[in-house]
């Protein structure tokens, strides 16, 4: 399979590295003058979560393809669009005049109606998921990350379409695991939300990374995305069929502490979590700022993140 990483950026680059090893023919995408800029090659120091249970660190050099432009005609059959949810409206309507045959992934967080919030890519074209990965770069440039076993997956019918299929393959031939999910739209405002109330709290601790081993920053986190959860049902999102990710927001002082300890003892869990150090990233910044502007506008209190 041809497929396009749109971005060199942290998930770009973690499942383009395995979906390469896999066999598929990966290139990214990045901005014109960015290729000379991140050179053919990035230096990798992750833990892989595929196989043992705590996951393999890896250290290595991945050679990424670098490519500044895309046409109709790059045949391409598979496109990874994951950038902050802030740009997804840009990058959609730079992709879909340039997009062809190709399924486009949308692969991270989405506050708006999917359908919506990438606008104009033709909707037969478009599939929903989530990553399981995490990290970011260092000032040497080195990608610090982690890989979980599985990806998350929507399904629009009874049955998965032919495009969620070669989805579901590409990810399986990479070793990793797929989890569908029916209520996408439900499930990724749950998790919009979740992570309204992780980047609330690393303002107060002064970065996610602060928060590894801190049981109370977890309880915190939790109690605000709890005061979120009635923004969901005003949506029309039934929460009953996400029974089993809201159960930390119904126990937060058992969950916090389990949270806490393995951040601390799990590998890949403290890895996820070390590698952001700037409580004030756009991504997290538009987060707060679109969750508390949604809160407002129908009238539901959010007392905890509007202080």
């Amino acid at each position: 399979m041809r497929i396009l990483m749109f971005g060199r950026g942290v998930i770009a680059t973690i499942y383009g590295r395995v979906l390469d090893a896999a066999g598929h023919d990966v290139e990214f995408y990045v901005r014109p003058g960015r290729a000379a800029e991140y050179g053919d090659e990035v230096q990798l120091d992750w833990i892989d979560g595929r196989r043992k249970p705590v996951g393999r660190r890896v250290r290595e050099s991945f050679r990424t393809p670098l490519r500044e432009s895309i046409d109709p005609g790059n045949n391409f059959d598979l496109v990874v669009l994951s950038v902050g949810h802030h740009r997804l409206a840009e990058a959609s309507a730079f992709l879909a005049p340039r997009l062809g045959t190709a399924t486009v992934l949308v692969f991270g967080n989405i506050w708006e109606e999917p359908l919506t919030a990438v606008a104009p890519l033709p909707a037969d074209q478009v599939v929903f998921g989530f990553p399981q990965a995490g990290g970011g770069f260092g000032d040497d440039g080195v990608l610090w990350g982690g890989l979980l076993p599985s990806v998350i997956i929507g399904t629009t019918d009874a049955s998965p379409t032919r495009r969620e299929q070669e989805v579901f393959t590409a990810f399986r031939q990479a070793g990793l695991a797929v989890r569908q999910e029916k209520d996408m739209r439900g499930w990724l405002w749950l998790h919009f939300i979740a992570d309204a109330g992780m980047f609330d709290q690393a303002v107060r601790s002064g970065s996610l990374a602060n928060m590894i081993g801190d049981r109370r920053a977890f309880r915190d986190a939790l109690l605000t995305t709890r005061e979120l959860l009635p923004i969901l049902e005003a949506r029309g999102v039934d929460l009953r069929l996400h029974r089993s990710a809201t159960l930390p927001y119904r126990f937060p002082l058992m969950v916090a502490a389990a949270f806490a300890r393995t951040t601390v003892l799990i590998p890949i869990a403290r890895r996820s979590l070390a590698a952001h150090t700037d409580p004030q990233a756009p991504e997290a910044r538009a987060v707060l700022e679109d969750t508390l502007h949604e809160a407002r506008r129908l009238t539901i209190p959010a007392p905890r993140l509007e202080r």
